[in-house]
């Protein structure tokens, strides 16, 4: 992660403009497990949600507009992450409709830092 610039790497928003509200979307575990079980998804993956990072154990739209670390990287929420139609291609008709107020959060980076890959990762 990358200070004001958002997710190094293959991510199309890194960069993109100064003080962009969306450097960074946030997606939840535990929602993307009741959509499945709801939705009868047996082999979806959290990836199609094209979200950065997975986090469990948190309210994400109880962050809007609050600064929090996650491994240490400095973020501050500033939206909910609206499904669009690419939801209902990716995962199956009705996705859009069901993540609707659960699509996530977007946040702005503001401090740089390495996220690692952990099973039980918690923002805090």
């Amino acid at each position: 992660m990358r200070g004001g610039r958002g997710a190094c790497g293959a991510d199309r928003f890194f960069g993109y403009k100064e003080n962009y509200r969306g450097q960074v979307t946030l997606f939840s575990a535990e929602v993307f497990a009741q959509l499945c079980r709801e939705l009868g998804l047996t082999e979806a993956s959290p990836a199609a949600l094209r979200r950065n990072v997975v986090v469990s154990g948190v309210d994400l739209n109880g962050l809007v507009g609050k600064e929090f670390d996650v491994q240490g990287v400095r973020l501050v929420g500033t939206e909910e992450c609206r499904p669009c139609y690419w939801m209902d291609r990716a995962l199956t008709g009705g996705a859009e409709a069901w993540l609707k107020g659960r699509g996530g959060l977007r946040c702005r980076v503001l401090t740089s830092g390495w996220l690692r890959r952990e099973r039980n990762a918690h923002a805090a």
